[in-house]
């Protein structure tokens, strides 16, 4: 076994060199055949307004216009999928029974807006020919750390020992079992309500370390952690089983709908743990975030799975390459679909390094990752991104690789 292993990822790494020697350099990768089925994808993130509604207060006529018109630009860039953001902040854009109605549509959290986002979206993306996966964030409840600037009905407010704030911001707490069963009910009420195509989490678990501050969890640990070897076992326990247990109910509530996550990039530096990434970041979602990604593509249970490869070809410590090549090798020969998440919102942003003022940069990712069999396809960061599309990047991608439409994987 090990043997086999020490091959299989020393096979990997060479294709990856080698593709990485053939995609610098050249104005865009080699033109090639695109699949007939693959997903091409686009995240549209609604908390603090990120992609829509463009500000809280529009009517609704307004806010349905926005919407639509983001569906038909991913239309018009034969995009077949849309990661719709439906719970940015433990609310809802749906009328939901068990949380308030988000801020980001009027302003005021628990306020009507007057119709019904999530149904409109599901609707009208089906119209065009697209499958809406609704976007839940299961554990994240505020941008801030005051309680009381929550809707007097929140379940927050009302569970207060459910909170822990951390870093600014206010979480639910997952080592509770009790908060585990909430947000499953939450974000379930949804899928039993629409039909939609899939139930997406992205990157947050455990939330990202913050430096010089602790996570307050002791008082669970005490209670539930005492079978683990570690509170670092524990926490990842508790990760592991919202992804079970998510999976499970999805099955029973409407069967076909799938399951899929994107977490950050590297699971685990090599210099951490041999099976780990040839990297170098400062952040491994095992470790920080207690979330063992690797493990639920391994063990089949999730249906798909959009690592963030969110660094440029030859990134000194997170290379796309090395990066494309280590995640085709933990999909190779399980039964989850890998896609890879693109960093569009970088494409000629000021802040970015000088790969990211290449308009031809994402083409290349794709004609690299193509490569690999195991890759089905990609989704790019974010709607409003692709939208304005300040140097080209997504029209290129658009030009190299998206000549012809393609199915979303089944």
């Amino acid at each position: 076994m090990g043997s086999t292993r020490r091959v299989s990822r020393r096979a990997f790494a060479l294709a990856a060199l080698s593709t990485l020697a053939m995609t610098q350099g050249a104005s865009a990768g080699p033109r090639r055949p695109r699949a007939a089925t693959e997903m091409r994808g686009v995240w549209l993130a609604t908390v603090d307004n990120r992609d829509w509604p463009s500000r809280p207060g529009l009517t609704a006529a307004e806010q349905r216009a926005e919407l639509t018109a983001l569906l038909d630009r991913a239309v018009r860039d034969r995009l077949n999928t849309v990661v719709f953001q439906v719970r940015p902040t433990a609310d809802a854009l749906w009328p939901s029974p068990y949380e308030p109605w988000s801020q980001v549509l009027t302003g005021t959290q628990g306020r009507t807006p007057g119709w019904d986002p999530l149904g409109t979206a599901v609707t009208e993306a089906h119209a065009r020919g697209l499958e809406l996966h609704a976007w839940f964030n299961p554990y994240r409840v505020a941008l801030h750390a005051d309680p009381t600037r929550l809707a007097a009905s929140h379940p927050a407010r009302k569970h207060p020992d459910w909170v822990v704030p951390y870093g600014g911001k206010l979480y639910y707490n997952p080592g509770l079992p009790e908060v585990r069963s909430f947000v499953e009910d939450a974000m379930l009420d949804a899928v039993a309500t629409y039909p939609v195509d899939a139930v997406h989490f992205d990157d947050y678990f455990y939330p990202y370390p913050v430096a010089g501050q602790t996570f307050d969890d002791d008082t669970a640990y005490d209670a539930y952690g005492g079978d683990f070897d570690s509170r670092a076992a524990w926490r990842r326990d508790n990760i592991d089983r919202l992804v079970r247990e998510t999976a499970a109910r999805i099955k029973k509530v409407r069967p076909g709908t799938r399951f899929g996550i994107s977490p950050f990039g590297v699971w685990r530096n090599a210099t951490t743990d041999e099976r780990g990434s040839d990297t170098r970041a400062g952040v491994q979602t095992y470790d920080d975030l207690h979330a063992d990604t690797r493990k639920w593509v391994r063990e089949n249970w999730i249906d798909y799975i959009v690592p963030q490869v969110y660094w440029h070809i030859g990134f000194a410590a997170a290379d796309y390459a090395t990066l494309v090549a280590w995640w085709a090798e933990v999909a190779h020969g399980t039964k989850t679909r890998l896609h890879i998440g693109e960093a569009l919102y970088k494409a000629g942003a000021a802040a970015q390094p000088a790969a990211w003022q290449d308009p031809v940069e994402l083409s290349r990712h794709l004609t690299l990752a193509a490569r690999y069999p195991q890759v089905r396809g990609h989704v790019f960061f974010a709607a409003q991104d692709m939208a304005k599309d300040p140097i080209g990047a997504m029209a290129r991608v658009v030009a190299d690789h998206y000549g012809q439409p393609a199915k979303p994987p089944r």
